[in-house]
């Protein structure tokens, strides 16, 4: 008999056979994920890029309340209070902010009878189906109010119930579709989610503002009139768009009133307002732009990498999977596709194209999914001779569910890692398309703000050469090192290589 500690609750420190049998002093092993996602934090590099990686995604949803030239609550000579911010926000706006404080919670602390996997997938389906709900309203709805259409039309377009009857027409088609994605199994709960995201859009796309402010003079003068007072305004208080002639590259820190060419505002309270990181070679806020340019960003890195992942599993596998001459033929569309230059081509597509984000998105991402094809091919031909993929065969299964429901949560990994360093490649070309005066019209970007350290004003501005190219570099240099941490870490030769 071996010894034993003593009876004190803990585990003891020699255990016979028949005590491992019953599994005395047993741990529980972790899952992949869970150990590969515990060895990614281990890394001070990783750690600190999901930091950054976080704040940015932090600005990008809540750039409508932290910089705004609308105030926050205002009371006009009557006394009645009004809520200029809220009532301006877009139906993206409302949506994104929904979308963080409802789904971060969903994810990590959501009913415990679906896996945590599942209640990903049923949030980023939920997030594209919002997404298109809003895209395709706005759409119709200019449709509908456009110079060519019949009175009676545009009558209806603007009237009160116009804009709640298009989006709930666009809502109904797309909640199906998102309704047949296979998120989870029971379809109660596909379709419970599906309706109430359709709602919740129906509703933004319906009542929600959205009018831009591009220039909030009006306010000033009212406030210094004494036509509003107790006006609440945002952290900062300039929206993206708006400028100033007399404004251009005022330093860093600079109380307005102290500025030459605005010093007839001393006393006042537009005078008492400083810009933080100074003004571009327009006259408009470096801050503020700073922190709207996050929402292009990261929305250029993630709906182009999620277009080019989709394009490339689904290529990849059926080149893996079928081999032959199914894999000789689609090889050779994945090398065309390699040899054709994207950032060239995205120049040609802004000279004859809209310059329009969605546009940019669709470019990318149907033009770099190589990467994931080729990853899903190698992982793919690896299993196809495994046991249980004969077993599905065996079964009768459709291919359609061997792929993606047998093999694809086997061989997904190293495409998982690949869309991280294609979300910074994304990213740096929308910054040098911005850099280059060809990004999207209308919208601030890091390299719209980079290109006018120099462009406008003939000498050298160094707070636009600084924040946004301190911007762009700690954004790539996230997803690079965080994308080296989770190959090191699904890895199992490099796990081997670190002990």
């Amino acid at each position: 008999m071996s010894e034993r500690a003593p009876a004190t609750g803990a585990v003891p420190a020699a255990i016979s056979g028949i005590d491992v049998m019953r599994g005395v002093g047993a741990v529980r092993a972790k899952g992949f994920w869970a150990d590969a996602w515990e060895r990614v934090l281990r890394r001070p590099g990783a750690v600190a890029g999901l930091c950054w990686i976080s704040a940015v995604a932090f600005m990008a949803v809540f750039a409508p309340f932290i910089a705004n030239a609308h105030p926050y609550t205002l009371v006009d000579a009557q006394g009645v209070r009004s809520w200029p911010l809220l009532a301006h926000l877009s139906p993206s706006d409302w949506l994104l902010v929904v979308g963080a404080l409802v789904g971060v919670p969903w994810v990590f602390a959501g009913p415990r009878a679906l896996r945590r996997s599942q209640r990903l997938g049923i949030l980023v389906t939920a997030a594209i189906q919002a997404g298109l709900i809003v895209l395709l309203s706005s759409w119709a709805e200019g449709w509908a109010t456009g110079a060519a259409r019949a009175d009676a039309v545009k009558a209806f377009a603007r009237g009160e119930w116009g804009p709640v009857a298009i989006a709930a027409a666009v809502a109904l088609p797309v909640s199906v579709l998102a309704f047949l994605v296979p998120t989870v199994d029971g379809r109660a709960v596909r379709g419970a989610a599906a309706a109430l995201v359709a709602a919740t859009a129906v509703l933004a796309c319906a009542f929600a503002g959205g009018a831009t402010l591009v220039n909030f003079e009006q306010y000033v003068e009212d406030e210094q009139s004494g036509a509003i007072r107790d006006v609440t305004w945002a952290p900062v208080p300039w929206s993206p768009q708006y400028s100033r002639s007399d404004m251009v590259a005022v330093p860093p820190g600079t109380r307005l009133a102290d500025w030459p060419k605005l010093s007839s505002y001393e006393g006042s309270a537009f005078g008492e307002r400083r810009v933080l990181l100074g003004t571009d070679a327009l006259g408009g806020d470096v801050m503020s732009q700073l922190l709207w340019a996050c929402r292009l960003s990261i929305s250029i890195g993630i709906v182009s990498t999620g277009i080019s992942v989709v394009i490339g599993v689904t290529i990849g596998a059926c080149m893996g999977y079928f081999g032959g001459k199914v894999d000789l033929l689609l090889f050779r569309v994945v090398e065309i596709f390699m040899a054709v230059p994207l950032l060239f081509l995205l120049i040609v597509a802004a000279g004859v194209l809209p310059r329009d984000t969605y546009v940019m998105m669709a470019i990318i991402g149907c033009f770099s999914w190589t990467g994931a094809a080729r990853f899903t091919r190698a992982e793919f031909l690896k299993l196809r001779s495994q046991d249980f993929v004969q077993a599905a065969r065996a079964n009768g299964l459709p291919v359609s569910k061997i792929l993606f429901r047998h093999m694809l949560p086997n061989g997904v990994t190293p495409v998982l890692v690949d869309a991280s360093f294609a979300i910074a490649a994304a990213i740096t070309v929308e910054a040098t398309l911005s850099y280059l005066g060809l990004g999207p019209d209308g919208q601030a970007s890091w390299g719209k703000l980079l290109s006018s350290a120099t462009a406008a004003t003939g000498t050298f501005v160094w707070w636009l050469a600084v924040f946004p190219g301190a911007a762009i570099f700690l954004s790539v240099l996230s997803y690079n090192l965080l994308g080296e941490a989770m190959r090191d870490a699904i890895d199992p030769k490099l796990r081997k290589a670190a002990h």
